[in-house]
This record gives structure tokens, C-alpha cells and sequence, in this order.
């Protein structure tokens, strides 16, 4: 990749779906040092004054945001398991919001639709997101698509993604994700909100 800069005005950093079961046991995350690596980048957009937000998929008690007809979703709802309504409740507590920072409950894969999350980055006059979280092959991709589409400038940080099947997550890396966005490891997101 060419040389990476950002403006640190216009970029924020998005934490997606980071949750602390998946992020702490999933096997491609823990092999990789993916919440260590994540709590330096998150330390550093903050240093930086970077936009620092989040996302979790929560749901109210009944699960009342789900079809019947969403693939996804609906065993989830039949299953029976409480919903958790607060996005906090399932962040990974090293990489917890602090107050001012935003976070927001999502109903769905993607973390711009639905939310408040467009609305208070266009707010900010946030033109480039940094992405990461989990799985790549859920919130980073369907992100991606979604936020290239309202043009905006994206980096996915990939050593800060993981999936529960490390070769999808490599294919879409490689072949898929790149061709809507820059492809970067944690340092170099580090090194480029120092220089912004």
C-alpha cells in the first residue's frame, strides 16, 4: 500500500461488534493478540483526537426488531436466550467507551444502518472511518459495502479483525475488502494518526 495518512479532523476510528466473548476466546483472535493490539489503536485515536466509536448488536426484550423472514437473526429470537439491550453489556471491557465517545445499539449486521452512527459522523464532518472488529465476514464486511456506497474513505485495520473461520477472513481480506478499502495493520494506523 502507498503511504498512509489521514486527517485527523475527518476520521474516526470504529470499533465494531468488538464482543468480549468472541474477542477473548475466539481462537483467531487470541492466536493474533487482537485485543492488545486494539487497546494500542484505540490509545492512540484518543492521543490523536480521533472520533472514537462503537457498535454492538442488541435487541430488546421479545426481540420486537426481528422478522420472522431475517435469516440471521431469527434463530437468535427462537432460541429463547435473553436480549441484551445495552451495547456496553457485551463490549470486551478492555476497549469499553468512555464518556462522550460513541456507541450505539444496532438491530442489524451492518453498523450504519438503522443507527444513529451515519447521522453522528456526518455530524462531525467525518469523511474516513478505521474499522475493525468482529467478524470480518459480518459487521467489517457489510460495513465496508454500506460505507463506500455513502462515500465515504475506509481502512480496515486487518490485524484487529478476526472471524470464527480464519480462512474467510483471510479471502476477504484479500480478495473482497480491498477493493473498497485500504487494507492496514496496527501500526500503521498508529503511526499514521501521529503524523495526521
Amino acid at each position: 500500500m502507498a503511504e498512509f495518512t489521514i486527517n485527523r479532523d475527518t476520521t474516526a476510528l470504529l470499533i465494531a461488534d468488538f464482543y468480549a466473548e468472541a474477542m477473548g476466546n475466539l481462537p483467531h483472535a487470541v492466536e493474533r493478540g487482537v485485543v492488545a493490539r486494539t487497546v494500542e489503536l484505540q490509545a492512540a485515536a484518543r492521543a490523536a483526537g480521533l472520533m472514537v466509536c462503537y457498535c454492538a448488536t442488541v435487541f430488546r426484550p421479545g426481540y420486537p426488531e426481528i422478522s420472522e423472514r431475517n435469516k440471521t437473526f431469527s434463530a437468535r429470537k427462537a432460541s429463547g436466550q435473553p436480549a441484551v439491550f445495552d451495547p456496553l453489556a457485551v463490549i470486551h471491557p478492555d476497549v469499553l467507551p468512555r464518556e462522550g465517545e460513541v456507541a450505539v445499539g444496532k438491530h442489524r449486521v451492518n453498523a450504519l444502518f438503522g443507527t444513529g452512527l451515519d447521522v453522528a459522523l456526518t455530524g462531525n464532518n467525518i469523511d474516513t472511518i478505521i474499522l475493525l472488529g468482529y467478524a470480518t465476514s459480518g459487521v467489517v464486511l457489510s460495513t465496508t459495502r454500506f460505507a463506500a456506497d455513502r462515500d465515504y474513505r475506509l481502512y480496515i485495520v486487518e490485524d484487529c479483525c478476526a472471524d470464527s473461520e480464519p480462512d474467510v477472513h483471510e479471502f476477504l481480506i484479500t480478495r473482497i475488502l480491498n477493493r473498497q478499502a485500504d487494507i492496514v495493520t496496527a501500526a500503521e494506523a498508529i503511526d499514521a494518526m501521529g503524523a495526521g
